[in-house]
């Protein structure tokens, strides 16, 4: 890789996720949701939760699904047509099919990965693909086995290992970083498991539709700490993530919302995105973005401040 380029990416990688709670103001940045009843990514102000406008849309996008953007600061979207577009990172505006092939169905969630590769969670042949993350070309299947099934979200840790959830598995399954070799089921007990992110405690949270909780485990061992965070009226939390007023996010998929939970407490805070609010309809994988991705030439305090990040997924249910 480009020495320039790996320089972005290690920046992209550190800012969007480590520390996305860290960000500098919620007026910086815009929360973008997966909304499969209108094939289209929507954009709400970080601030209010108010709809701002349709961000992505077209190109064949069918049940949009995991959400990052790359190293080259587009928008990257699965879509339930086998393939993962992309879009401009800058205006939404579609680019191209960026991958698809080398066996990939029902895609769900996607992570560019510290070798600056692409990695899609395959949900109907149980892996990860991993892409080239300039090119697209199908490179290999990456992880499998280990009792993985039906594969959601995917990301990698603090340790550099591959982490995988399985909706089937009901567990989140450890893979190493460097050759995808299965190394141990890292935390169970989790009904219908569909997002994972570790949070700014270091800890992993996983949203838990069948239960409409997020449970939270402890990020060293995998071990189960509690319950993080319920009621309010969430039913089938789905996507969930950190904003930058350190809140944790979570989309409801049977009301059409997001619902606010306080990020030291999991109470809950409020109903951040209305019912239906821009035409959300079974909003999954969301996450936090900044007004413009793309930074002009030169300006790396603009990509140091910003969010490209890492996108952790799930995979509507069929």
């Amino acid at each position: 890789m480009h020495p320039p380029r790996l320089l972005q990416f290690l920046l992209v990688l550190t800012v969007a996720s480590i520390a996305p709670w860290a960000l500098p103001s919620a007026r910086a940045v815009t929360l973008l949701v997966s909304s499969g009843d209108t094939d289209s990514v929507l954009r709400y102000d970080a601030a209010s939760g108010a709809f701002i406008d349709t961000f992505a849309s077209g190109g064949g996008l069918d049940d949009p699904e995991g959400l990052a953007f790359g190293p080259d600061g587009h928008f990257y979207v699965t879509s339930r047509s086998n393939a993962v577009l992309r879009y401009d990172g800058s205006t939404g505006a579609f680019l191209d099919v960026f991958a698809s092939g080398g066996g990939l169905l029902d895609p769900a969630g996607l992570v560019f990965g510290p070798d600056g590769n692409l990695y899609v969670s395959s949900g109907e042949t149980g892996d990860v693909k991993r892409f080239d993350g300039a090119t697209g070309v199908f490179i290999d299947t990456f992880a499998s086995g280990g009792g993985l099934d039906s594969p959601e979200s995917l990301l990698f840790g603090p340790d550099g290992h591959l982490y995988v959830n399985g909706g089937e598995t009901d567990a989140v399954l450890r893979y190493d970083g460097a050759t995808g070799a299965f190394i141990d089921v890292f935390a169970s007990g989790v009904d219908d498991p569909l997002e994972l992110l570790f949070g700014p405690d270091g800890n992993l949270y996983v949203s838990s539709a069948a239960t409409s909780e997020v449970l939270r485990f402890d990020g060293t061992t995998g071990d189960f700490i509690d319950v993080f965070a319920s009621g309010g009226g969430a039913e089938e939390t789905e996507g969930i993530a950190f904003g930058p007023d350190g809140n944790l996010y979570v989309a409801s998929e049977a009301t059409d919302e997001v619902f606010r939970y306080d990020g030291v407490t999991g109470a809950f805070i409020d109903i951040f995105v209305e019912e239906g609010s821009g035409g959300l309809g079974e909003p999954t994988f969301m996450i936090f973005a900044p007004q413009t991705v793309v930074p002009e030439p030169g300006t790396l305090a603009l990509l140091c401040g910003g969010l490209a990040g890492l996108a952790l997924c799930k995979r509507r249910r069929k």
